[in-house]
């Protein structure tokens, strides 16, 4: 992978338990589909975790949506504290109007890019052993030293695995996730996604239940199109309408997003554990 260094910077962005923004020294290092602002930052997306929303932007009349806050923000805190940040201070919409430091150095390996044009990248903190745009050999080792093991080890993180990622790296990281879920740890001693629950309103999901983020995403787009009916009659075929691919592993089978998601009347659960998917890239 392609090791980029630089500075983690925060103020004027609103990052959450899996997305940060990253500076760095050369900005001709990223990825050709990467979309760096005119400073040459670009958002990261955290590969292989996904932490619940602090503030998720849908489609329709549903506005901005989160879920449970006190487990997000959370998630968002230990990221920054991490990384190297002291003290943070929100304002509106999630947005950090002051940090301290201002920026802190670290670095990311990285080798593509997703459709939104961030950067898909394992985060570390500090200076690097390599030199900055050299290829590194991701291993065991250097994976637990990212931000992104650490998430899944402190139960601030789902594991949420696409079809590019190593298979060596996916199951160190599933090795994280099914520990910190058997120790109880962050979003395991609440989570709902595998036992299931029912949905009764919109706040179900937002305040009182968690469940894996992408679930979450899913159910708010197809509660947006709905016009507030909560009713789940539909929701089998609106994901279907999605084609979200997967893999169920370890048994290799190739299907879509719905083979998993089972709905009975206003009872929604997953039927696999998440670090048992990997979700094919669009």
């Amino acid at each position: 992978m392609t090791l980029i260094q630089g500075n983690f910077k925060v103020i004027k962005a609103a990052p959450d338990g899996d997305s940060v923004r990253f500076y760095p020294n050369n900005p001709l290092l990223w990825d050709k589909r990467v979309r760096p602002n005119r400073a040459g930052g670009a958002q990261l997306r955290l590969d292989s975790i996904d932490s619940l929303e602090t503030h998720f932007q849908t489609r329709g009349g549903l506005g901005t949506q989160h879920q449970p806050l006190e487990l997000a923000h959370s998630a968002a805190s230990e990221l920054l504290k991490f990384l190297g940040f002291k003290k943070i201070t929100r304002g509106n919409n999630e947005v950090i109007t002051a940090a301290e430091p201002e920026a802190v150095p670290g670095y990311i390996l990285t080798r593509f890019a997703d459709v939104y044009g961030r950067s898909v990248a394992f985060a570390f903190k500090g200076n690097p052993d390599a030199e900055d745009g050299s290829d590194v050999y991701l291993d065991k080792a250097l994976i637990k030293k990212s931000v992104n093991y650490h998430m899944l080890n402190k139960g601030l993180a789902y594991p949420t695995f696409y079809s590019k990622l190593y298979p060596d790296i996916r199951k160190e990281l599933a090795i994280a996730a099914e520990k910190a879920r058997k120790e109880n740890k962050g979003v395991w001693a609440l989570d709902k996604t595998n036992q299931g629950f029912i949905l009764a309103e919109l706040t179900t999901i937002t305040d009182d239940v968690v469940i894996l983020p992408k679930l979450f995403r899913r159910l708010l787009g197809y509660l947006a199109i709905n016009d507030g009916s909560v009713e789940l009659d539909g929701f089998d075929d609106y994901l279907k309408s999605l084609d979200d691919r997967i893999i169920i592993l370890p048994k290799g089978h190739v299907t879509g997003f719905d083979f998993v998601v089972k709905v009975t009347g206003q009872n929604i659960q997953l039927t696999v554990q998440p670090e048992d998917l990997v979700f094919l890239e669009k």
